[in-house]
């Protein structure tokens, strides 16, 4: 992969103020949202970006639906290259797992239905190893083409399509033919699989902040990059306008009012006039703004509340942003290279918030141990809706000790891995490896009360990561939940009992 760097210019070469772009990071710093990493582009030239610690710019990060535009553009470039047709019939792709008697609404869906959630389902089929036929067994209720329903199982169902007329998975099908032309290290990208190894289009990929950049750059720059094509003129005019209102997603998602503006090809229509971004739950937004010929790639955990109301609020704050700022025919502003290197220092600096330094009570002597499962489970990995083998990384088993900067946990889960969790409790994270494919862990840990120990694993390639609770009681107890971020929070979590041993 021969790899160009963008440009990197001060904001105000390309018509930006430095002072907005601080302004927008003063909101992003709020509080509300937890910001990891941010690029804006304006014509080809990176004019602002930063990521908070420990966040960076190499680490890869959990995409989640995001990875629907990259599922998108392995069908795009099979169309362009003539192995898939916008209007092949889904059945002529899979005939041996087609029903024996197809449906007459089944007979009509295509290829561009997928593309554009239309599929005429009510329900979205599962993740089973025979997941291709149960897609095509679930009952297609609407026309083709006549309805919204938001469906992953059908974006994965895209990377199958080129999958099954060319043999090679969606990572190795993009690799020459997107990845290594834009500048995407495909050797650092990870992608969660369904059961028969098929990667997730839905939602399963895990890349960087730039990678997302240079993706959507690809379609602002109507599919051809450095002068070479790579998408067709005509796909990716259709992908990125309006293909398929989404307006019925008020009923099922209220507060997400940037869902309702309708939808191309695994890409969402925005408020702003012209606007399109690719988006991924937890605020994982890459945003094209075609007049100003600008591009803003956000990774991020903006969850709580209902679960889209954060997102949606930081797409209220970037249009807000975007409003301000001067006219689209500005091309420059004269230089200010105070304000330029003041955001320049700030962006290099960013940080998240260190973890609450808490680290005696009057327990700490006692508490330690070894404790054996009696009922319930706590896992030390992160709930993954895709992931197959049940309670297999469930704790059966923990010795828990604590040196004066830490608590360290040995685990035994139930399939007889055992494995080591180091926390800091002096004000630090330590890094760690859980199971799962994003899993390196910086673990931090305090005692909220005399008796009740709190640990977080930050899961670093992911936006969020696991929180727990250690309540140890007198009669050698010790109560353990778990469960992910925000999720936690609401009340969504594992509980188990285990026993100390004498």
């Amino acid at each position: 992969m021969l790899r160009k760097e963008f440009e990197r210019v001060s904001p105000e070469s390309v018509g930006i103020p430095s002072a907005s772009v601080e302004r927008l990071l003063d909101r992003l710093e709020e509080g509300w949202t937890e910001p990891h990493g941010l690029m804006i582009m304006r014509f080809g030239k990176v004019f602002a970006e930063g990521w908070w610690a420990p966040y960076a710019a190499g680490i890869r990060h959990g995409l989640q639906s995001h990875t629907k535009t990259y599922a998108a553009t392995a069908v795009g470039i099979a169309v362009t290259e003539g192995i898939l047709s916008l209007e092949d019939r889904v059945i002529d792709i899979f005939p041996d797992r087609a029903p024996a008697e197809p449906s007459e609404n089944l007979k009509k869906l295509k290829v561009r239905h997928v593309l554009s959630m239309a599929c005429g389902m009510d329900e979205m089929p599962g993740n089973t190893m025979d997941w291709i036929r149960e897609f095509l067994a679930e009952p297609v209720v609407h026309e083709p083409g006549t309805a919204f329903m938001y469906n992953s199982m059908g974006s994965t169902l895209l990377g199958a399509m080129v999958r099954e007329k060319t043999g090679l998975g969606l990572i190795d099908y993009l690799k020459p033919r997107l990845f290594d032309r834009i500048g995407i290290d495909a050797s650092n990208l990870r992608c969660s699989c369904m059961p028969d190894g098929m990667e997730i289009g839905g939602g399963g990929l895990y890349a960087t902040t730039e990678d997302d950049l240079r993706l959507l750059k690809l379609y602002a720059d109507g599919g051809v990059w450095e002068g070479e094509r790579i998408l067709s003129e005509d796909y990716v005019r259709q992908a990125v306008s309006l293909q398929n209102e989404s307006a019925t997603e008020r009923a099922v998602n209220p507060p997400a009012e940037d869902n309702f503006v309708g939808y191309g090809f695994q890409i969402w229509m925005c408020r702003p006039e012209g606007v399109y971004r690719a988006d991924g739950a937890m605020g994982q937004f890459t945003i094209v703004f075609p007049k100003y010929d600008m591009i803003l790639a956000i990774t991020e955990n903006a969850s709580g509340g209902t679960g889209s109301e954060i997102p949606q609020r930081v797409l209220d704050t970037v249009w807000e942003w975007y409003y301000s700022l001067p006219a689209p025919e500005t091309k420059a502003l004269p230089e200010d290279e105070a304000a330029a290197e003041h955001l320049r220092r700030r962006m290099s600096m960013l940080a998240l918030p260190a973890p609450e330094r808490s680290p005696m009570s009057p327990l700490s002597g006692s508490a330690a141990g070894r404790y054996v499962l009696r009922e319930g489970k706590a896992a030390f990995k992160m709930f993954d809706f895709f992931a197959s083998g049940g309670d297999a990384n469930d704790a059966s088993r923990m010795d828990i000790s604590f040196t004066p900067d830490s608590a360290v946990f040995d685990v035994l889960e139930k399939d007889g891995t055992e494995r080591r969790i180091v926390a800091g409790m002096d004000g630090s994270r330590r890094e760690n490896t859980v199971s799962g494919i994003a899993g390196r862990a910086l673990a931090s840990a305090k005692w909220a009360s005399d008796s009740r120990l709190e640990a977080e694993l930050r899961l670093i390639e992911t936006a969020s990561g696991i929180v727990m609770s250690f309540d140890f009681g007198e009669d050698g107890t010790l109560t353990v939940e778990s469960g992910s971020g925000q999720a936690f929070l609401r009340g969504r979590k594992d509980r188990a009992v285990f026993v100390k041993e004498a």
